[in-house]
């Protein structure tokens, strides 16, 4: 990656209030966000460029610790654990 291009993100990066990281760190916050915004897994492959749906998947898509409390209380209601 040519120093340009690094510098132009970080001075973008800087100038929305975003906290200094690598542009591979970019990749994975937007894996993360099309999987949180029900993006189907094989259009955020393709956006990604990646040639295995196991890559976007498995590699670069995580999930908020929110999203996994909000799953587990759907589990609680279901069960009738809670209401």
């Amino acid at each position: 990656m040519t120093a340009y291009i690094l510098r132009s993100f970080h001075r973008l990066t800087a100038k929305a209030g975003l906290p200094r990281i690598r542009i591979h760190d970019a990749r994975h916050g937007a894996a993360t966000l099309l999987a949180v915004g029900n993006v189907h897994p094989r259009m955020a492959m393709e956006i990604l460029g990646h040639s295995k749906i196991s890559v976007t998947m498995d590699v670069y898509t995580h999930v908020p610790d929110e999203l996994k409390r909000e799953a587990i209380a759907h589990l609680d209601r279901m069960l009738g654990r809670r209401r």
